[in-house]
């Protein structure tokens, strides 16, 4: 049997994506940083590490996306808007359940409403 140990997110900057999804996700970092590479964990009880890789070669976005759940999703993105995310331009279908955002690296993710 496999289960997701991590996700390794490719970013161009380290330092800001750290900050960035550590408070997104309530996550913290496991040991210090090395030049290129950073790897966070949740701050409290169990959960996926977020491995953040700078040693990507492409300027562009990689093809990966993260949905994150919550049941307030009106507040999730707003919090998520002030820590430095971005709105991104969609073509939603009615009723999606879902909006799209990018982290300050340009790499895009959901916030996806669920019923409690």
């Amino acid at each position: 049997m496999l289960e997701i140990g991590a996700i390794v997110w490719g970013v161009r900057d380290l330092q800001p994506s750290i900050k960035f999804w550590s408070a997104a996700l309530d996550y913290k970092l496991s040991r210090e940083p090395d030049v290129d590479f950073a790897i966070l964990i949740p701050r409290k009880g169990e959960g996926i590490q977020l491995s953040l890789n700078a040693a990507v070669t492409s300027v562009k976005p990689k093809r990966h996306h993260m949905d994150l759940f919550t049941r307030d999703q009106e507040k999730e993105v707003e919090r998520l808007l002030n820590l430095g995310a971005v709105r991104v331009a969609w073509k939603y279908e009615p009723g999606a359940d879902y909006v799209v955002l990018a982290d300050p690296d340009g790499n895009t993710f959901c916030v996806v409403h669920v019923q409690e």
